[in-house]
């Protein structure tokens, strides 16, 4: 009995299906190059085929970007190029510019960087990201983690199925070589762009691509294969410290994402460094260097009390306070803004991406509160948008929020009363409810224990010129909320200082 034979071609189509398998919506980084044409060809021919085998035959909607640099002259020619083939295979097509900003990692990580945040911002909430990453992208990727001296983390290099942003990255084509999909790309007659950049030595990768990989492949034919055995294996090492220092960093890190350091004393420098590493990681920072990770225990950790002491991270700063670390997004806000909010509207963005506040009537007697709830409920415009258990009435709607600092219980304007958000500097005494003498503000904030860095950053809460509230902070007696009088709810929902994700890998 003969044996069916599955050609190369069927072998590429069926790694594709499994890993796009779980997933609905699919958003293709698409350059117009060799790799991601050979991915859009067979995401098509699986979205297209009616006969598909049973893994593969789930329906799925599919669309394409190109993220335009302005690096090359023949950008806007690549665009058109990318266009017209996505057009020919019916799938939606867009082209996204983005502005370089100068790094000290050099234009290809800046270009790297700024394309995953443009595709991140492009997602929609129920895609996954697909890039073409192939095995010799792996191997590249792993050298250049050898050049900078990584250890296990840098070693895993890229990985087939990781998060991002929030949502997944999918790396459908990283077991196959690009001799098979250069192959592909001939027998179906692919049309792709070269780009003359690849060419240019003064790039790390093309230099490994062009000058190491042809003479490490002819001595050894498999050493991309052994090359991506060995960063799997450093990918497991990793996915086993992180579950072993889990619960451990689950007890370092506070609600506000800061780490204790007194626990860290005791601990030895390979176990700290490892969980210095996994902190600064969940806070979105980019992984330091072994002298770095040294200089932030040293000078930074271990500072007299009293002493300002951080340490830059690209993006990212470093600083200590009262016995934790915290790691803040740069360029710190400004100070000085005031914000006016206007009466209809139920919530207000902040500036410098300082996150949201939201505003919700309430009231002391519970069972107006009561009846008003109901009559929400039961109109057709509720809904519930929520995260958590805090129930909240906005307008006609009943929510439900997520609360990232304390809500503050403020009573409702008077007629006449004007409110805004401020930032800055208050002068004068201030009588915060629940005591009997006037402070500055800058003697409140330091009773409170508020970070030096997020006092220009606390709305202020004012009605005319009056301070009604700190937001997370305090409330004034002006600003007391009264049993007879509505009452107002004030929640500031803030982002998450981690919210950049480093990706490794890209060309």
């Amino acid at each position: 009995m003969k044996l069916d034979t599955v050609s190369p071609i069927q072998i590429l189509h069926r790694r594709v299906a499994v890993a796009i398998l779980p997933y609905r919506s699919l958003l293709l980084a698409y350059s117009g190059g060799l790799d991601s044409t050979v991915l859009l060809d067979i995401l098509t021919a699986l979205r297209d085929d009616d006969n598909a085998e049973q893994f593969s035959n789930r329906k799925f909607s599919l669309r394409a970007c190109y993220v335009h640099h302005g690096l090359s002259r023949h950008a806007d020619r690549w665009a058109v190029h990318c266009a017209r083939e996505c057009y020919q295979r019916n799938v939606l097509f867009s082209t996204e510019r983005t502005v370089l900003n100068s790094t000290a990692d050099g234009i290809e990580a800046a270009a790297r960087n700024a394309r995953y945040q443009i595709l991140a911002q492009g997602l929609k909430d129920d895609e996954v990201l697909l890039t073409a990453q192939h095995q010799d992208d792996q191997t590249e990727t792993l050298l250049l983690a050898l050049k900078r001296g990584s250890g296990p983390a840098g070693l895993a290099a890229m990985a087939a199925n990781t998060p991002f942003y929030g949502r997944r990255l999918v790396r459908p084509l990283l077991g196959c070589s690009r001799s098979e999909l250069a192959v592909y790309a001939r027998e179906h007659q692919l049309r792709w762009i070269e780009d003359d950049s690849n060419d240019d030595l003064r790039f790390d990768r093309n230099f490994i691509r062009l000058r190491i990989l042809p003479l490490l492949r002819q001595r050894w034919p498999q050493f991309a294969v052994a090359a991506s055995r060995s960063a799997q294996l450093c990918a497991e090492q990793e996915t086993l410290l992180n579950e072993l220092l889990e619960e451990t960093l689950a007890t370092l890190i506070l609600p506000d994402g800061s780490l204790r350091v007194a626990p860290l004393m005791s601990m030895s420098d390979a176990r700290r460094a490892a969980i210095l590493r996994r902190w600064l990681a969940s806070r979105g920072a980019r992984m330091p260097s072994r002298q770095k990770l040294t200089c932030l225990w040293q000078e930074v950790a271990l500072s007299r009390r009293d002493a300002v002491a951080q340490l830059q991270l690209d993006d990212r700063l470093v600083r200590r306070f009262h016995g934790r670390l915290y790691v803040l997004p740069l360029p710190l806000p400004c100070k000085e803004t005031v914000l006016p909010w206007p009466p209809a509207d139920k919530k207000l963005t902040l500036p410098q991406g300082q996150g949201e506040v939201l505003r919700c009537l309430v009231s002391a007697n519970s069972a107006l509160l009561a009846d008003y709830q109901k009559s929400v409920t039961a109109s057709s415009d509720s809904k519930a948008i929520g995260l958590d258990d805090t129930s909240l009435i906005t307008g006609m709607t009943v929510c439900t929020v997520h609360v990232t600092t304390p809500a503050a219980i403020v009573r409702a304007p008077l007629p006449g009363e004007r409110v805004s958000i401020r930032f800055g500097l208050i002068r004068g005494l201030l009588h915060i409810s629940g005591r009997r003498h006037g402070r500055k503000l800058k003697k409140l904030w330091r009773e409170l224990d508020i970070p030096p860095w997020r006092r220009n950053i606390t709305p202020l809460l004012f009605y005319n010129d009056t301070l009604i509230a700190a937001l997370g902070a305090f409330v004034t007696r002006e600003g007391e909320a009264k049993s007879s009088l509505t009452q107002w709810r004030l929640d500031w929902q803030q982002k998450p200082d981690g919210a950049i994700t480093t990706i490794q890998g890209d060309k």
